[in-house]
């Protein structure tokens, strides 16, 4: 069952004081690329976080937001009244300004508020690791249905080959009877007399250097891999684009061999299946 990189999960922790909010979304890439947003408070934390992420969805480029909301009367801010008092006793030295006024600019002043460093409560960065294993399960189940669209196009692609190279295998007998048949005219044409034995000889050889037995082959057996990968457990982008590259090289030899119009309109009907393959493959996990 194979997977698609693009995926949203949201999930919303209410705690006494503090409503947590985790957002996790993400789009198709190479590897796995994790943007993380979280809060300064928890940025020792941010490692775990980013393993936990990375350990679920293994590749994209995923963006994570942690978002913390006070709910109740909370801060671990205060006033530095010593510095607010000598910056309103250094600009009444400057200028003689209204006291409130002076307040309000000594308060927006460096060091006028002092922070505390709130340590993590565990029981807290527990309900956030919740939030963000919920927010994980549900990713994962957009993914896995974004999967089945991407399953179902590209079964849907694979048939289309199949049944052009069916009718290449159909038509090619016609091919090999219209390459011989122009030759014999081709030397009918020079009036003159040949070794029938020796004609023969140059025939065969002129007809395996456009034979293509093995591309067909190859191709076949290739399309039944690709079904065979696409409906296995894992789901495995990577394998499968892998195998749309085997693919393309026996379309391509295909259609520099076929020397026949009729075949290589299919091929190129084959090609445009296989363009869009590689297309869906790239949002594949």
């Amino acid at each position: 069952m194979i997977q698609s990189m693009t995926g949203f999960g949201k999930s919303l922790i209410q705690l006494p004081s503090k409503k947590i909010t985790v957002e996790i979304k993400s789009l198709n890439s190479k590897s796995l690329d994790l943007n993380a947003r979280v809060p300064s408070q928890y940025r020792e934390k941010e490692l775990l976080l980013r393993n936990l992420i990375g350990s679920s969805l293994t590749r994209g480029k995923v963006d994570f937001s942690l978002y913390v909301e006070i709910t109740a009367e909370e801060t671990t801010a205060t006033i530095n009244a010593a510095v607010v008092k000598q910056y309103i006793k250094q600009m009444k030295e400057i200028v003689d300004g209204d006291e409130t006024e002076l307040l309000k600019m000594a308060v927006r002043m460096p060091d006028a508020l002092k922070t505390e460093r709130e340590e993590i409560d565990e029981k807290e960065f527990a309900s956030i690791e919740l939030a963000v294993n919920r927010a994980l399960e549900e990713i994962n189940r957009f993914r896995a249905d974004e999967g089945k669209a991407l399953e179902k196009e590209l079964n849907l692609r694979i048939s289309n080959i199949e049944t052009l190279l069916a009718e290449i295998i159909t038509m090619d007998p016609d091919r090999i009877n219209g390459v011989r048949e122009r030759l014999r005219k081709g030397v009918a044409d020079l009036k003159e007399n040949v070794d029938e034995n020796r004609f023969e000889q140059e025939l065969i050889f002129y007809i395996e250097k456009f034979d293509i037995t093995e591309e067909k082959v190859r191709l076949d057996n290739h399309l039944a891999y690709f079904k065979d990968t696409l409906n296995s457990v894992d789901s495995n982008g990577r394998k499968l684009a892998f195998i749309s590259q085997e693919m393309g090289r026996e379309i391509n030899t295909i259609g520099s061999k076929s020397n026949y119009a009729p075949m290589q309109q299919l091929v190129v009907q084959m090609k445009d299946e296989l363009e869009k393959i590689k297309e869906q493959l790239l949002n594949v996990l």
